[in-house]
C-alpha cells in the first residue's frame, strides 16, 4: 500500500510537470490528484518538493525509454516512423499546454528547489538514456554507430524543441514539418549511414 501511495504521487508529480512545469507543481496539488494524506509527503519524500521532481523526472524518462526500447528496428526509416507517430500525440498534448516532465525540472523551480544541479543532472541522464536507445535501434537496423548517433540525437532535440513551438503555436504544425525533415535525413537502403550496403534494409 505504500509503494502504491509512492507511485501515485510520482504519476499525480508527473502530470503536473507536464502541465504547469516545475514551479507550480505542488504538494497540495499532488495530494489532490494522487489521493494520498498528507502526511505521506515526508514520509515518502523526506527531500520535499526537490526530491518529489527528482523521482517524478527519472521515473518519465524511465517510461519513455521503455517505450522506445519497444520500436521496430528492421530498418531506419522505420524505426524514425515509428518514434515521430508514437510521439505525435504527446506533442498535440503540448499544443493544448502540455510539455515534458523531464525538461521542465531543466527550469528554475523557485526558492523551494535547494539543488539545481542535481535535477539537471537527472534530465541530462534522462534525455541521453532516450538518445542512447533510438542510437541502439538504428545501428541494430543498419546505421553506422556514428550516423546512428547523430540522427537519435536529432530526433530528441525535435521532440523536445516541439513541445516548446507546438505549445506556443497552439498547433501540431510545427513538429509535422520538423518530422518531415527528420525524415528526409533518413538514409534509404545502400545510401549514406547504412555500412551494411543496404542488405538489412532491402
Amino acid at each position: 500500500m505504500a509503494a502504491d501511495t509512492k507511485s501515485r504521487m510520482i504519476a499525480a508529480a508527473i502530470g503536473l510537470l507536464q502541465r504547469h512545469g516545475l514551479a507550480a507543481m505542488s504538494f497540495t496539488e499532488v495530494l489532490a490528484e494522487s489521493g494520498a494524506a498528507r502526511g505521506a509527503i515526508y514520509h515518502h519524500f523526506p527531500g520535499g518538493k526537490q526530491q518529489l521532481a527528482l523521482e517524478a523526472a527519472r521515473q518519465n524518462a524511465a517510461d519513455v525509454r521503455g517505450h522506445l526500447h519497444e520500436l521496430p528496428d528492421r530498418t531506419p526509416r522505420e524505426v524514425v516512423e515509428a518514434f515521430l507517430g508514437n510521439v505525435r500525440p504527446v506533442v498535440q498534448a503540448s499544443a493544448g499546454g502540455g510539455g515534458c516532465a523531464v525538461a521542465a525540472v531543466t527550469i528554475d523551480g523557485g526558492a523551494a528547489i535547494a539543488d539545481q544541479g542535481s535535477l539537471l543532472a537527472v534530465a541530462a541522464e534522462g534525455f541521453a538514456g532516450w538518445v542512447g536507445e533510438l542510437t541502439g535501434k538504428l545501428t541494430h537496423a543498419g546505421m553506422s554507430s556514428s550516423r546512428a548517433a547523430d540522427l537519435a540525437t536529432l530526433m530528441v532535440v525535435t521532440l523536445e524543441g516541439a513541445h516548446v513551438l507546438c505549445r506556443a503555436a497552439g498547433s501540431v504544425a510545427p513538429f509535422d514539418r520538423a518530422a518531415a525533415a527528420v525524415l528526409s535525413a533518413v538514409p534509404g537502403p545502400g545510401g549514406p549511414g547504412n555500412d551494411r550496403g543496404g542488405a538489412r534494409l532491402g
